[in-house]
Protein backbone atom coordinates (compact mmCIF):
# COMPACT_ATOMS: atom_id res chain seq x y z
CA UNK A 1 0.00 0.00 0.00
CA UNK A 2 1.41 3.07 -0.85
CA UNK A 3 2.56 5.62 2.34
CA UNK A 4 0.74 9.15 2.09
CA UNK A 5 4.49 10.57 1.34
CA UNK A 6 4.57 8.45 -1.45
CA UNK A 7 1.09 9.57 -3.03
CA UNK A 8 1.62 13.42 -2.53
CA UNK A 9 4.38 12.94 -4.61
CA UNK A 10 2.32 11.62 -7.11
CA UNK A 11 -0.18 14.26 -6.58
CA UNK A 12 2.49 17.11 -6.60
CA UNK A 13 3.29 15.40 -10.22
CA UNK A 14 -0.22 15.06 -11.61
CA UNK A 15 -0.96 19.22 -10.10
CA UNK A 16 1.96 20.25 -12.08
CA UNK A 17 1.25 18.60 -14.97
CA UNK A 18 -1.85 20.18 -15.35
CA UNK A 19 -0.59 23.32 -14.57
CA UNK A 20 1.69 23.52 -17.61
CA UNK A 21 -1.26 21.73 -19.41
CA UNK A 22 0.09 18.71 -20.15
CA UNK A 23 -1.25 15.40 -20.86
CA UNK A 24 0.13 12.27 -19.25
CA UNK A 25 1.22 10.77 -22.94
CA UNK A 26 2.80 14.36 -23.36
CA UNK A 27 4.60 14.25 -20.03
CA UNK A 28 5.96 11.18 -20.79
CA UNK A 29 6.99 11.98 -24.38
CA UNK A 30 9.39 14.53 -22.52
CA UNK A 31 11.15 12.19 -20.23
CA UNK A 32 13.12 9.06 -20.22
CA UNK A 33 10.46 6.72 -18.51
CA UNK A 34 7.36 5.38 -20.13
CA UNK A 35 3.70 6.98 -20.21
CA UNK A 36 3.17 3.38 -17.61
CA UNK A 37 5.41 4.21 -15.48
CA UNK A 38 4.21 7.72 -15.06
CA UNK A 39 0.39 6.84 -15.31
CA UNK A 40 1.24 4.30 -11.83
CA UNK A 41 3.17 7.11 -10.05
CA UNK A 42 0.80 9.54 -10.54
CA UNK A 43 -2.18 7.40 -8.81
CA UNK A 44 0.17 6.12 -6.12
CA UNK A 45 0.81 2.66 -7.43
CA UNK A 46 4.64 3.12 -7.64
CA UNK A 47 7.08 4.75 -6.00
CA UNK A 48 8.35 8.56 -7.33
CA UNK A 49 11.79 7.71 -7.26
CA UNK A 50 14.63 10.79 -6.59
CA UNK A 51 15.61 9.80 -10.96
CA UNK A 52 12.10 10.14 -11.94
CA UNK A 53 11.23 13.18 -9.75
CA UNK A 54 14.10 14.85 -11.31
CA UNK A 55 13.63 14.13 -14.56
CA UNK A 56 9.84 15.50 -14.55
CA UNK A 57 11.11 18.46 -12.21
CA UNK A 58 13.63 19.14 -15.32
CA UNK A 59 11.09 18.64 -18.45
CA UNK A 60 8.39 20.76 -16.36
CA UNK A 61 10.78 23.67 -15.84
CA UNK A 62 10.26 23.85 -11.58
CA UNK A 63 12.65 22.99 -9.41
CA UNK A 64 12.29 19.44 -8.00
CA UNK A 65 11.60 20.36 -4.69
CA UNK A 66 7.91 21.58 -5.72
CA UNK A 67 7.55 17.44 -6.38
CA UNK A 68 9.25 16.07 -3.79
CA UNK A 69 7.97 18.10 -0.52
CA UNK A 70 9.47 17.94 2.76
CA UNK A 71 12.51 16.04 3.91
CA UNK A 72 11.91 12.23 3.93
CA UNK A 73 12.40 12.29 7.80
CA UNK A 74 9.32 13.08 10.54
CA UNK A 75 8.92 15.93 12.13
CA UNK A 76 10.32 14.74 15.46
CA UNK A 77 13.80 12.99 13.40
CA UNK A 78 13.87 16.35 11.80
CA UNK A 79 13.79 18.90 14.60
CA UNK A 80 17.06 16.73 16.34
CA UNK A 81 19.10 17.10 12.89
CA UNK A 82 18.34 20.70 12.70
CA UNK A 83 19.94 21.37 16.39
CA UNK A 84 22.74 18.84 15.56
CA UNK A 85 23.47 21.32 12.69
CA UNK A 86 22.85 24.65 14.04
CA UNK A 87 25.94 25.30 15.21
CA UNK A 88 27.63 24.13 11.60
CA UNK A 89 24.70 26.36 10.11
CA UNK A 90 25.86 29.36 12.36
CA UNK A 91 29.78 28.41 11.59
CA UNK A 92 29.29 28.99 8.11
CA UNK A 93 27.12 32.12 8.97
CA UNK A 94 29.24 33.66 10.42
CA UNK A 95 32.82 32.69 8.23
CA UNK A 96 34.10 36.05 8.06
CA UNK A 97 34.30 37.24 11.30
CA UNK A 98 36.66 36.25 14.68
CA UNK A 99 35.23 33.49 17.14
CA UNK A 100 33.45 34.61 19.78
CA UNK A 101 35.56 34.37 23.41
CA UNK A 102 39.07 33.92 23.81
CA UNK A 103 40.23 30.76 21.83
CA UNK A 104 44.20 30.47 22.20
CA UNK A 105 46.13 30.21 18.91
CA UNK A 106 46.72 26.59 18.38
CA UNK A 107 49.53 25.28 15.92
CA UNK A 108 48.56 24.48 12.67
CA UNK A 109 49.87 20.59 12.53
CA UNK A 110 47.35 19.90 15.40
CA UNK A 111 44.86 21.63 13.50
CA UNK A 112 44.94 19.74 10.23
CA UNK A 113 45.33 16.79 12.46
CA UNK A 114 41.82 17.35 13.78
CA UNK A 115 40.29 18.38 10.24
CA UNK A 116 42.15 15.14 8.83
CA UNK A 117 40.06 13.17 11.82
CA UNK A 118 37.16 14.61 11.41
CA UNK A 119 37.07 13.33 7.50
CA UNK A 120 37.97 9.86 8.76
CA UNK A 121 34.86 9.99 11.64
CA UNK A 122 32.72 10.96 8.37
CA UNK A 123 33.48 7.90 6.08
CA UNK A 124 33.32 5.41 9.13
CA UNK A 125 29.59 7.20 8.82
CA UNK A 126 29.69 8.43 12.86
CA UNK A 127 27.97 11.53 11.55
CA UNK A 128 26.66 12.79 15.22
CA UNK A 129 30.34 12.83 16.45
CA UNK A 130 31.65 14.52 13.52
CA UNK A 131 28.82 16.93 13.52
CA UNK A 132 29.38 18.08 16.93
CA UNK A 133 33.22 18.19 17.05
CA UNK A 134 33.07 20.20 13.36
CA UNK A 135 32.62 23.54 14.76
CA UNK A 136 35.07 24.27 17.18
CA UNK A 137 37.50 22.89 14.23
CA UNK A 138 36.17 25.70 12.50
CA UNK A 139 36.07 28.06 14.83
CA UNK A 140 40.37 27.25 15.71
CA UNK A 141 41.00 26.82 11.48
CA UNK A 142 39.40 30.33 10.79
CA UNK A 143 41.02 32.32 14.35
CA UNK A 144 44.55 30.66 12.60
CA UNK A 145 43.57 31.51 9.14
CA UNK A 146 42.43 35.09 10.29
CA UNK A 147 45.77 35.70 12.75
CA UNK A 148 48.34 33.43 11.23
CA UNK A 149 47.53 32.42 7.29
CA UNK A 150 49.14 30.05 6.11
CA UNK A 151 48.43 27.58 2.98
CA UNK A 152 47.94 24.77 5.65
CA UNK A 153 45.87 26.53 7.33
CA UNK A 154 43.43 27.95 4.36
CA UNK A 155 44.00 24.27 3.37
CA UNK A 156 42.46 22.54 6.82
CA UNK A 157 39.96 25.30 6.76
CA UNK A 158 38.44 24.51 2.94
CA UNK A 159 38.58 20.76 4.35
CA UNK A 160 36.75 21.44 7.50
CA UNK A 161 33.76 22.87 5.00
CA UNK A 162 33.85 19.98 2.78
CA UNK A 163 33.18 18.08 5.86
CA UNK A 164 30.19 20.06 6.82
CA UNK A 165 29.06 20.05 3.19
CA UNK A 166 29.06 15.89 3.39
CA UNK A 167 27.44 15.67 7.28
CA UNK A 168 24.86 18.21 5.38
CA UNK A 169 24.32 16.08 2.72
CA UNK A 170 24.08 12.51 4.16
CA UNK A 171 21.76 14.11 6.80
CA UNK A 172 19.52 15.36 4.22
CA UNK A 173 20.34 19.10 4.61
CA UNK A 174 20.86 20.40 0.75
CA UNK A 175 20.68 24.20 1.44
CA UNK A 176 23.42 24.07 4.23
CA UNK A 177 25.54 21.65 1.94
CA UNK A 178 25.34 24.78 -0.76
CA UNK A 179 26.54 27.03 2.17
CA UNK A 180 29.12 24.63 2.75
CA UNK A 181 30.35 24.25 -0.84
CA UNK A 182 30.66 27.67 -1.29
CA UNK A 183 32.96 28.24 1.98
CA UNK A 184 34.94 25.85 0.99
CA UNK A 185 35.62 27.90 -2.69
CA UNK A 186 36.34 30.51 -0.19
CA UNK A 187 39.04 28.72 1.77
CA UNK A 188 40.51 27.36 -1.32
CA UNK A 189 40.90 30.27 -3.21
CA UNK A 190 42.72 31.91 -0.09
CA UNK A 191 44.49 28.26 -0.27
CA UNK A 192 45.72 28.96 -3.56
CA UNK A 193 44.78 25.10 -4.00
CA UNK A 194 43.58 24.11 -7.53
CA UNK A 195 43.02 20.37 -6.35
CA UNK A 196 40.69 21.55 -3.54
CA UNK A 197 38.52 24.07 -5.97
CA UNK A 198 38.50 20.93 -8.34
CA UNK A 199 36.82 18.98 -5.38
CA UNK A 200 34.29 21.65 -4.82
CA UNK A 201 33.33 22.20 -8.51
CA UNK A 202 33.06 18.02 -8.40
CA UNK A 203 30.51 18.56 -5.36
CA UNK A 204 28.80 21.29 -6.98
CA UNK A 205 27.98 18.91 -10.12
CA UNK A 206 26.65 16.20 -7.71
CA UNK A 207 24.54 18.52 -6.14
CA UNK A 208 23.27 20.27 -9.42
CA UNK A 209 22.98 16.55 -11.01
CA UNK A 210 19.12 17.02 -11.06
CA UNK A 211 18.90 20.46 -12.58
CA UNK A 212 20.30 18.85 -15.99
CA UNK A 213 23.15 17.88 -17.86
CA UNK A 214 24.58 20.95 -18.92
CA UNK A 215 25.14 22.86 -15.73
CA UNK A 216 26.76 19.77 -14.43
CA UNK A 217 28.57 19.45 -17.15
CA UNK A 218 29.93 23.42 -17.21
CA UNK A 219 30.69 22.42 -13.15
CA UNK A 220 32.82 19.59 -14.15
CA UNK A 221 35.09 21.22 -16.91
CA UNK A 222 35.38 24.05 -14.12
CA UNK A 223 37.16 21.53 -11.69
CA UNK A 224 38.65 19.93 -14.89
CA UNK A 225 40.43 23.29 -16.15
CA UNK A 226 41.44 23.23 -12.50
CA UNK A 227 43.66 20.28 -13.00
CA UNK A 228 44.41 20.55 -16.54
CA UNK A 229 48.00 21.07 -16.34
CA UNK A 230 48.58 18.94 -13.17
CA UNK A 231 50.75 15.55 -13.81
CA UNK A 232 51.12 14.62 -9.92
CA UNK A 233 49.46 11.65 -8.53
CA UNK A 234 47.29 14.44 -6.19
CA UNK A 235 46.23 15.85 -9.75
CA UNK A 236 45.47 12.90 -11.66
CA UNK A 237 43.65 11.53 -8.93
CA UNK A 238 41.12 14.83 -8.81
CA UNK A 239 40.84 14.54 -12.31
CA UNK A 240 39.66 10.93 -12.19
CA UNK A 241 37.22 11.95 -9.88
CA UNK A 242 35.54 14.89 -12.13
CA UNK A 243 35.72 12.23 -14.43
CA UNK A 244 33.50 10.04 -12.19
CA UNK A 245 30.95 13.12 -11.37
CA UNK A 246 30.57 13.72 -14.96
CA UNK A 247 29.67 9.92 -15.71
CA UNK A 248 26.99 10.94 -13.05
CA UNK A 249 25.53 13.86 -14.36
CA UNK A 250 25.67 12.48 -18.07
CA UNK A 251 23.73 9.43 -16.27
CA UNK A 252 20.91 11.26 -14.84
CA UNK A 253 20.71 12.75 -18.57
CA UNK A 254 20.45 9.32 -19.57
CA UNK A 255 23.58 9.44 -22.04
CA UNK A 256 25.13 6.13 -22.01
CA UNK A 257 27.61 7.29 -24.46
CA UNK A 258 28.73 10.25 -22.32
CA UNK A 259 29.22 8.02 -19.67
CA UNK A 260 30.97 4.94 -21.10
CA UNK A 261 33.36 8.20 -22.27
CA UNK A 262 33.88 9.24 -18.70
CA UNK A 263 34.15 6.02 -17.22
CA UNK A 264 36.92 5.10 -19.73
CA UNK A 265 39.01 8.15 -18.97
CA UNK A 266 38.57 7.95 -15.35
CA UNK A 267 39.52 4.06 -15.44
CA UNK A 268 42.80 4.88 -17.60
CA UNK A 269 43.68 7.37 -14.94
CA UNK A 270 42.96 5.00 -11.91
CA UNK A 271 45.61 2.63 -13.72
CA UNK A 272 48.05 5.39 -13.68
CA UNK A 273 47.27 6.25 -10.41
CA UNK A 274 47.71 2.88 -9.06
CA UNK A 275 45.73 1.48 -6.05
CA UNK A 276 43.12 3.41 -3.85
CA UNK A 277 44.35 7.08 -3.76
CA UNK A 278 42.90 6.83 0.01
CA UNK A 279 45.53 9.71 1.23
CA UNK A 280 44.04 12.73 -1.63
CA UNK A 281 41.61 14.34 -0.24
CA UNK A 282 40.07 11.26 1.15
CA UNK A 283 38.88 10.90 -2.27
CA UNK A 284 39.61 7.07 -2.24
CA UNK A 285 40.12 6.93 -6.50
CA UNK A 286 40.90 4.21 -7.58
CA UNK A 287 40.07 0.95 -10.06
CA UNK A 288 37.51 -0.48 -7.44
CA UNK A 289 35.97 3.28 -7.42
CA UNK A 290 35.30 3.10 -11.17
CA UNK A 291 33.63 0.03 -11.14
CA UNK A 292 30.52 0.89 -8.23
CA UNK A 293 30.45 4.54 -10.37
CA UNK A 294 29.68 2.29 -13.54
CA UNK A 295 27.24 0.50 -11.08
CA UNK A 296 25.91 3.40 -10.24
CA UNK A 297 25.58 4.97 -13.36
CA UNK A 298 23.53 2.19 -14.98
CA UNK A 299 21.33 1.97 -11.76
CA UNK A 300 20.53 5.67 -12.67
CA UNK A 301 19.76 5.08 -16.07
CA UNK A 302 17.84 1.67 -15.20
CA UNK A 303 19.17 -0.52 -16.45
CA UNK A 304 19.19 -2.83 -13.62
CA UNK A 305 19.90 -6.37 -15.17
CA UNK A 306 23.67 -4.80 -16.17
CA UNK A 307 23.60 -2.89 -12.69
CA UNK A 308 22.25 -6.29 -10.91
CA UNK A 309 25.31 -8.26 -12.88
CA UNK A 310 28.08 -5.64 -11.68
CA UNK A 311 26.84 -5.50 -8.33
CA UNK A 312 26.81 -9.51 -8.16
CA UNK A 313 31.24 -9.09 -9.34
CA UNK A 314 31.80 -6.71 -6.63
CA UNK A 315 33.82 -7.51 -4.08
CA UNK A 316 35.05 -4.73 -1.81
CA UNK A 317 38.32 -4.87 -0.15
CA UNK A 318 38.23 -4.98 3.44
CA UNK A 319 39.73 -1.44 3.75
CA UNK A 320 37.13 0.21 2.09
CA UNK A 321 35.51 2.88 3.77
CA UNK A 322 32.29 2.05 5.92
CA UNK A 323 30.58 5.18 4.02
CA UNK A 324 31.03 3.25 0.49
CA UNK A 325 30.65 -0.16 1.80
CA UNK A 326 26.74 1.02 3.43
CA UNK A 327 25.72 3.14 -0.17
CA UNK A 328 26.76 0.04 -2.51
CA UNK A 329 24.97 -1.80 -0.36
CA UNK A 330 21.88 0.42 -0.93
CA UNK A 331 22.48 0.23 -4.26
CA UNK A 332 23.14 -3.30 -4.42
CA UNK A 333 19.30 -3.64 -2.88
CA UNK A 334 17.74 -1.55 -4.84
CA UNK A 335 18.76 -3.51 -8.36
CA UNK A 336 17.77 -6.91 -6.06
CA UNK A 337 14.36 -5.24 -5.52
CA UNK A 338 14.14 -3.85 -9.17
CA UNK A 339 14.85 -7.46 -10.39
CA UNK A 340 12.43 -9.01 -8.22
CA UNK A 341 15.02 -10.21 -5.69
CA UNK A 342 13.24 -9.25 -2.75
CA UNK A 343 14.98 -11.31 -0.21
CA UNK A 344 18.15 -10.28 -1.16
CA UNK A 345 17.43 -6.52 -1.37
CA UNK A 346 16.23 -6.43 2.28
CA UNK A 347 19.42 -8.80 2.88
CA UNK A 348 21.50 -6.37 1.83
CA UNK A 349 19.52 -3.28 3.10
CA UNK A 350 19.61 -4.70 6.74
CA UNK A 351 23.84 -5.35 6.13
CA UNK A 352 23.68 -1.69 5.48
CA UNK A 353 22.01 -0.70 8.41
CA UNK A 354 24.06 -3.14 10.08
CA UNK A 355 27.61 -1.24 8.98
CA UNK A 356 26.30 2.60 8.81
CA UNK A 357 23.03 3.05 10.79
CA UNK A 358 23.04 7.10 10.59
CA UNK A 359 23.73 7.72 6.85
CA UNK A 360 21.43 3.93 5.67
CA UNK A 361 18.04 5.63 7.76
CA UNK A 362 19.01 8.75 5.97
CA UNK A 363 19.34 8.05 2.49
CA UNK A 364 16.98 8.49 0.09
CA UNK A 365 17.13 5.12 -1.91
CA UNK A 366 16.35 3.35 1.42
CA UNK A 367 13.35 4.58 1.90
CA UNK A 368 12.60 3.89 -1.79
CA UNK A 369 13.53 0.38 -1.62
CA UNK A 370 11.94 -0.08 1.92
CA UNK A 371 8.66 1.23 0.10
CA UNK A 372 9.01 -1.24 -2.72
CA UNK A 373 9.55 -4.14 -1.02
CA UNK A 374 6.59 -3.02 1.39
CA UNK A 375 4.68 -2.72 -2.19
CA UNK A 376 5.48 -5.53 -3.58
CA UNK A 377 5.36 -8.23 -0.68
CA UNK A 378 1.82 -9.79 0.10
CA UNK A 379 2.97 -10.70 3.49
CA UNK A 380 6.09 -8.66 4.96
CA UNK A 381 8.25 -10.08 7.02
CA UNK A 382 9.31 -8.97 10.47
CA UNK A 383 12.29 -7.24 9.41
CA UNK A 384 11.25 -5.44 6.70
CA UNK A 385 8.47 -3.97 8.95
CA UNK A 386 11.22 -3.08 11.46
CA UNK A 387 13.11 -1.31 8.85
CA UNK A 388 9.91 0.93 7.91
CA UNK A 389 9.25 2.19 11.36
CA UNK A 390 12.62 2.54 11.80
CA UNK A 391 13.11 5.15 8.80
CA UNK A 392 9.79 6.34 9.52
CA UNK A 393 7.64 5.57 7.42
Amino acid sequence: MPTPDDSSTGDRIKEQRKRARLSQRGLANRIPYSYSLLNQVECGARVATAEFTAAVADALGIDVTVLTGPPHVSETQHWRLASLLHPIRECLALYDLDPDGHRPLRPVDELVLRADRLCQEVRATRLRKAACALPGVIDDLTLSARTAPTTEAWRALASAYRTAHDIAVKLGFPDLAVVALDRMGWAADHASDPCLAAIRQYRRALGHAEAGQDLGRRLVSAGQELVADQTTREGLAVAGQLHLGASAVAARAGDRGAVAHHIAAARELADRVGGEARDVHWLSFGRMNVTLHEMGAALTMRDFDVALRQARTVKLPPATPTSRRARFLVDHAVVEMETGHLDASLRHLVAARRAAPEQTRYHPRTRETVTGLLHTSRCPPDTLVAMAAWIGL
